[in-house]
């Protein structure tokens, strides 16, 4: 055994330690269980917890390990890392309720791809993670699951609509935890609580339901982590029911070496829409450039693409989605939506075709400007978001449903545009609570990312001890 404890420990550290035989998955996920039962009371992160099924799966790992079998694949394995999976990717027998009382609960008939491929590499999946109604807040706040709170101060919200893992992971809930994102949903509840989140490029990683610009992600307390558990998600679905994925790429995710001499780099500060700029989160941002900049890389300053008419044109696409999702409910379960989600989903039946027309429109705006200004350069850098925490009890960032998705200027850009971004702790709020760096990259350059990541990661100034 290890005089730390095993929750506090990494997945390469846990690795490290089964293979040297000072420590067993079952030690770990024991562990782990153990400082859930000190947290999850008040931080509600999790849905659908299974500590005796994640008992037995870590059992099982143990005894490969044991016998020097353990689950690995092109050098790379997870097995017997503890590991939680958000609530909306399906795990075979477990309800999906998308965060809403409204949905019916039926178990789900399969695992989701990267539930599969988590479990194929020996993942001990400890349970799912909480969302807010229909995934589409950036907060907490579901009619089903208890309010999730952000560990770092109780006060604050953890971000979504990855809530409860961007809260699990930095709590301690084990190192490995996957989100979805399709608007910042990975990257926002990562920053805000202090985590690496990667959104990748569109496919890389299979999921199902696919959508438009609709991705699964890691959330790690550590680059290495998220290289790591990406090595296992990028891996094919065999079931092939991801019709928007990329082919199977050869990609070594674990060399996150990097020379940063002549690396062009936009430096983005203003989204060009949604909120205003807090002046805290501008100065870390700075000095990761001057740090980047110390390091050979070149640094030029880039006008915001964004506007504000396209930015609530693709709020408009979004609210005509879920009044969809709503009409389709079985009647009587309306009702059972919290009522800010109706509020916003309100004026839907009011827009004519014409006007939901040009809110599809700006999807294909805002990737059509993205790609333009992102060209010429090899990384962008900026703020997560332009503002810093904000209650717990708030659905969204500004409090207010008439522009709920005012937070999202600086991340859903590369949503749509279907080019990688990750998010990393670059300081602290006046809240005590973490603000994110977040670097992008050209289509297809995941790892680029992740390197820059890496760098990052190295240069900048020592974190606070982890809320655990």
């Amino acid at each position: 055994m290890t005089s730390t404890s095993l929750h506090e420990l990494t997945a390469t550290q846990l690795i490290e330690l089964y293979k040297s035989g000072k420590a067993t998955p079952v030690d770990a996920t024991r562990d782990v269980i153990a400082q859930i039962a000190r947290r999850e009371p008040e931080l509600q992160a999790t849905y659908a917890y299974d500590p005796e099924g994640a008992l037995k799966t870590a059992e099982e790992s143990a005894a490969r390990w044991k016998n020097g079998t353990p689950i690995t694949k092109d050098g790379v394995t997870i097995d017997g890392i503890p590991t939680t999976i958000k609530e909306n990717i399906a795990t075979k027998g477990t309800p999906v309720p998308f965060g809403t009382a409204a949905t019916p609960l039926v178990p789900a008939e399969q695992d989701a791809p990267p539930s599969a491929r988590l479990r194929e590499a020996g993942a001990v999946i400890l349970g799912k993670t909480t969302m807010p109604e229909f995934g589409a807040m950036s907060s907490g706040l579901s009619s089903i699951h208890p309010l999730t709170r952000n560990p770092w101060n109780l006060k604050m919200n953890p971000g979504g609509s990855s809530a409860g893992a961007g809260a699990a992971g930095a709590a301690g809930y084990g190192p490995l935890h996957v989100g979805t994102d399709i608007g910042g949903s990975v990257r926002f509840p990562a920053g805000w609580n202090g985590l690496v989140g990667l959104k990748p490029s569109l496919g890389r990683v299979s999921i199902d339901p696919p959508f438009m610009g609709r991705v699964a992600g890691p959330m790690t307390r550590t680059v290495d982590d998220a290289a790591l558990m990406m090595a296992v998600l990028s891996r094919p679905d065999p079931d092939q029911r991801d019709w928007m994925n990329l082919p199977p790429a050869d990609i070594n995710w674990t060399d996150l070496d990097m020379d940063l001499t002549g690396v062009k780099i936009g430096l983005q500060l203003d989204a060009g829409c949604g909120m205003p700029i807090d002046p805290q989160v501008i100065p870390p941002v700075l000095e990761a450039a001057k740090a980047f900049e110390a390091a050979g890389a070149i640094i030029e300053e880039v006008a915001p693409w964004m506007t504000d008419e396209i930015l609530q044109g693709l709020n408009r696409f979004w609210c005509i989605r879920a009044a969809k999702d709503i009409a389709d409910l079985p009647p009587g379960h309306r009702e059972k939506i919290l009522p800010i989600f109706l509020e916003w989903v309100e004026p839907v039946p009011g827009f004519t075709a014409l006007e939901g027309y040009r809110a599809f429109q700006a999807t294909v705006d805002i990737r059509k400007l993205t790609v333009a200004a992102t060209k010429p350069y090899d990384f962008m850098l900026s703020p997560l978001s332009a503002h810093i925490s904000f209650p717990a009890e708030w659905g969204y960032a500004n409090n207010d449903v008439t522009r709920a998705h005012d937070q999202i200027g600086f991340t859903v850009p590369y949503n749509m545009s279907e080019q990688p971004a990750v998010s990393l702790c670059c300081g602290y709020d006046s809240n005590g609570v973490p603000m994110g760096l977040q670097i992008a990259g050209h289509r297809f350059d995941d790892l680029g990312v992740l390197r820059m990541a890496k760098a990052y990661e190295q240069m900048r100034p020592e974190m606070r001890p982890w809320p655990m």
